[in-house]
Order: structure tokens, then sequence, then C-alpha cells
């Protein structure tokens, strides 16, 4: 990777009303993260010396979102993409090094492929990211002369019809030296199809100062850019693709990859195998020799080794599965802490809980944590058996080895070894069926 220092410029002043969202449109998410995000994250991967991003005077939540991570300026007017650029030069007058400018609704872009931009710019004075759709539609083309540099952009609006038949097109990301780009910005015009100050213009100013341009030539996934619903989820689809060939790369089996969603930060081990049609939200953490089970919906959790989940578990935010556990099917968990070897089975509601080593859940078991206002913490033994449909009322202690009958509703701690048993007495009465049918028979 080249040596020199560099800053990044993220444009995202667009207002975006082709999401029909009242939400900024860079912050519509992708994989469990806004897409602004994706941007600044593959930036930050470069350390630069600088990240400035251009918002618009409306856009205070995204100022405040990313404050941490980047400054941001205002473009005052929306008059292109050369004016969005020039309150951001402004705080790099100073700035001797490179420059690369990417937009934040853009957010699939790789370290990888800025890297070879900020390479190939040692050789040049400014480069550019090209790229060759199926369907080149209204993208700019890149003008490549007979040497194989870049002599300008043109906008489709504003091609000749020997230009359109260019398959080569612009994805609008730019690297240049910060002295050229400043130098060459304030000289762009607002002669065009829409009246606009373009970005693009800087190449053909450049050639005219006898200044070299190159491109790179990108794929077209990484260049999609986000104005509607429908790219969303065109993004998404790409994203979630690379997460699959990721962890599959890296050791997890995945049954049917495309029916598994993956959160941008989903961590997980090695021999994890995951069933058809499950769900990761976001802060999962899952170890070596797991293995999901099909539609099971995972957030904010750690599991532990050996493990298995599901079918049709919810694991909710807060909770640690140990190790060897068994979590089976419509079992839900809420910030709970599930020990080494605990079995719960199905049809259970554990919620602000601690389930200790071994210990064996019943079917139907409901944890009653919440009284209308606050919430109250069950606390379960070592190798405690709760019988089928139970309910303990929190807050409450089963100790270590009790035992609670079916049935029962639990109000009062357990001892140790002690079995519980809270319901109606049975009572049998014999020969009731017969006596009942011949009151109805003399009745009729």
């Amino acid at each position: 990777m080249s040596t020199k220092e560099t800053a990044i410029i993220i444009l995202a002043a667009g207002k975006g009303t082709r999401m029909k969202s009242a939400l900024p449109k860079v912050l519509h998410k992708i994989c469990g993260k806004p897409m602004i995000n994706h941007v600044l994250d593959t930036g930050s991967s470069l350390k630069p010396s600088k990240i400035i991003t251009v918002i618009n005077k409306n856009m205070t939540d995204v100022g405040k979102s990313i404050e941490k991570l980047s400054k941001t300026v205002i473009q005052k007017e929306q008059n292109g993409t050369a004016d969005a650029v020039k309150p951001a030069l402004k705080e790099l007058k100073n700035f001797k090094g490179n420059v690369i400018i990417l937009y934040a609704d853009t957010p699939l872009i790789e370290k990888d492929t800025i890297e070879e931009m900020l390479n190939t710019l040692d050789e040049c004075d400014v480069v550019v990211l090209g790229f060759r759709p199926n369907d080149p539609a209204e993208y700019g083309r890149l003008v490549i002369n007979n040497i194989g540099e870049l002599e300008r952009i043109v906008e489709y609006k504003d091609a000749n019809p020997s230009e359109r038949e260019i398959g080569l097109c612009n994805s609008g990301v730019i690297a240049a030296n910060a002295e050229t780009l400043i130098s060459l910005i304030d000289k762009i015009d607002n002669n065009n199809a829409k009246g606009e100050y373009y970005l693009t213009d800087v190449i053909e100013i450049a050639c005219k100062e006898n200044k070299k341009c190159l491109h790179v030539e990108g794929i077209e996934d990484e260049v999609l850019g986000i104005n509607n619903r429908h790219q969303l989820s065109d993004a998404e689809f790409i994203m979630q693709n690379r997460l699959r060939i990721q962890a599959m790369t890296n050791g997890a089996t995945l049954i049917d990859p495309e029916s598994v969603f993956f959160s941008h930060d989903t961590k997980l081990g090695k021999d994890i195998t995951i069933e058809p049609n499950v769900f990761f939200g976001e802060k999962v953490v899952i170890n070596d020799n797991v293995e999901i089970r099909s539609f099971s919906h995972i957030e904010d959790a750690k599991i532990s080794s050996g493990s298995t989940i599901g079918p049709f578990a919810r694991i909710r935010p807060g909770t640690t599965i140990g190790q060897d556990a068994r979590i089976g099917n419509f079992v839900e968990i809420k910030k709970s802490k599930i020990e080494k070897g605990a079995k719960i089975g199905h049809l259970t509601y554990i919620g602000d809980a601690q389930v200790g080593e071994e210990a064996n859940i019943g079917a139907g078991t409901v944890t009653c944590n919440y009284d209308g206002r606050n919430k109250y913490k069950t606390n379960i033994g070592k190798n405690a058996f709760i019988g089928s449909n139970t309910a303990l009322v929190a807050p409450i202690k089963v100790g270590e080895g009790a035992f609670v009958g079916a049935g029962s509703t639990i109000t009062k701690n357990i001892d140790d070894g002690a079995l519980a048993v809270a319901r109606n007495r049975q009572i049998n009465k014999e020969n009731w069926a017969a006596s009942t049918k011949n009151k109805k028979k003399k009745q009729s």
C-alpha cells in the first residue's frame, strides 16, 4: 500500500427522497449496521490521518451518530458532487497526502479496492474507480485514450451516441493528491445538462494541465449505490453472501446458505453446523462445535462450545448458553445464564434467570419474571429437575438437586435436594362415567 498519508472524504449530504422514509438514507441498515458505518469502517481500516463526512444542514441526527468516527462539515446547497467536496477540502488546506472520496450510500466497496487505487496514485495525479456493469444504463462513461490513460468522464446525459457505447463506467470514487484536488476543484463549472458542479470534471481539467489520470477497474457489486428500497435489498443480498462465504471459509457448515442471515458482527468458531432458516441479530458469539437447528433466532447472545440450539428456538439479548447445553424447540430465553450441560427441551420460557449445571427443565415451564412493573430473577440450582408445565414465580430460588413436580406453581424457595409439589389434590370417583351416562339416558 502507498506509504503516503491518506485522508478520506465521505459524501453523505444527499436527501434520499426515493427511500420514502423519515430516516435519513445513510442510516438505513445493511446486515444490522447503517450503510454510512460500513463506509466509515472500511475507511478506518486504512488508518487514515483524517476522515471528513459531508452532510447537509438538516442531517443533525447523522452527524450525532458518527461524531466519534468522523468530523462532519456542511454542504449548504445541493449543487453537485464538486460542490459537496469543497467544504471538506477546507479542512485539508495544509494536508500534503492523498485524498480518496467515497460515498455514504455506496457501502459495499472493499478495502483491497481502495488500497489498489492508492497504490496506483503513486504513478499518477488522479485515479478513478471504474467498473463494467451488465447494463451500463445511465452511468457516466470513462473515456480512455490509446495509451491507457483516462482522458475524461462524460455523464450519460451529456454523452454522444458513440460515448454511450462505452462499457467502462464511472463509480464516482476518486483518489488524488490533496494539493492537486484543491487546485482543480475551483476550476469546475456547471456548464452541463443538470447545471451542477460535477466532481468528474476534474479529470478533463487535469489532463489539460498535463496531469496523468488513470483508472482502477472494480466489480459492479462493490459500487452499488443505494437510492431506493429495492437497491437496499440488493445490497443486503450481496453483503449476506459475503458473510456466508466468510463463515464457510472459516470452518462453519451452512446446509442451505441462502436461508441463513447474519449480522455484520456475527462471530463464529469452527465446526459449527447451521441448518436452514436461521437468523442472527447483532452481538452474537458462537464457539466451536455448536449446532444451530432450523428456524432459530439468536441476538446479543453467547453460545458456548458443544451446545445445540433449536429447532425453533429464540435466544434473546443478554443470554449466555454454557458448554454442552441443549436448548430445544420452541424455547425462548431472555437475559439468562444457562450453565454447562443444562437441558431445556421444549415449549419453555426462561427469562431473567440462572439455570445451573446439568439442570433439566421440563416442557411448558415458565419463569414468571415480570409483575407489571419490575423484573425479578429466578435461580435454578445445579442438577435441579423442573417438571413439565411448571410456573416459577420470581423472585425465587430452586436449590441444587431439587425436584419440582409437574403442573406446579412455585412461589417459595426450595431447599437443596427437596421435592416441591404445588397443585390441587387429585380426586378419582369410581364408576363416574357409567353413572353419568345412565343419568343422561333416563333424562332423554
